[in-house]
């Protein structure tokens, strides 16, 4: 199948800037929470959530025993708005030295990971500085993008040179085949929900040649 990737260029989809190799996934269903956007906005981040939870072939709740919410995505103008967030440094430890760090860097967004002890993913937190670039994107084509990279914990560098979406012939923005593809493959129930070795990749590729 042509979207289909080989081992070779999905390794670095999950390839740390220390070269060592991580993939996780969910480990429980996932409780989407959204703050700081409009009405309007709020149904199409939860629809991206729907979507690409559906595609992984995974699922969602009402509600998570352990934290209410376990995704949630935050929208704000001024990375110094997370320090007035009640109770945020409680779920993001250092959240200070991080915002400062993120201040100096310009940053816009920024994704943190918490994991059980297996190593499974089981809560993370998207925070979006909306500035100029990010408030040119369409809703659907930023909560999209944003919800392909907390389904799975990828590499630092794995959508650096190329977004995770595509745009058709007609407009329309879509998620690129082939990350689909690595998507549902992480999720196969015969895959493990965290894997550190490089050959994890060769299994995937086995799974994406199957499909």
């Amino acid at each position: 199948m042509s979207d289909a990737l080989t081992p070779d260029q999905i390794e670095p989809l999950f390839t740390r800037a220390d070269g060592s190799y991580l993939c996780a996934r969910w480990g429980r269903p996932i409780v989407p929470i959204v703050f700081g956007v409009t009405d309007e906005t709020l149904p199409v981040v939860k629809g991206a959530c729907e979507a690409v939870v559906a595609l992984a072939g995974h699922k969602m709740a009402e509600t998570d025993p352990e934290l209410g919410a376990n995704l949630m995505f935050f929208f704000f103008r001024d990375w110094a708005e997370l320090l007035a967030t009640p109770d945020l440094d409680k779920l993001v430890p250092d959240l200070a030295p991080l915002v400062a760090r993120l201040q100096a860097q310009d940053a816009n967004q920024y994704r943190f990971f918490r994991f059980d002890e297996t190593g499974a993913i089981k809560a993370a937190f998207v925070f979006l500085r909306v500035d100029k670039a990010l408030a040119a994107m369409p809703a659907e084509d930023l909560a999209l993008g944003q919800m392909v990279q907390v389904i799975l914990l990828w590499g630092d560098q794995a959508f650096a040179r190329q977004s995770p979406l595509a745009r058709l012939p007609d407009g329309t923005t879509v998620l690129r085949p082939e990350i689909a593809g690595v998507i549902r493959a992480s999720y196969d129930p015969v895959m493990p929900p965290v894997a550190q070795d490089p050959s994890h990749a060769l299994r995937l590729a086995a799974r994406l040649g199957a499909g």
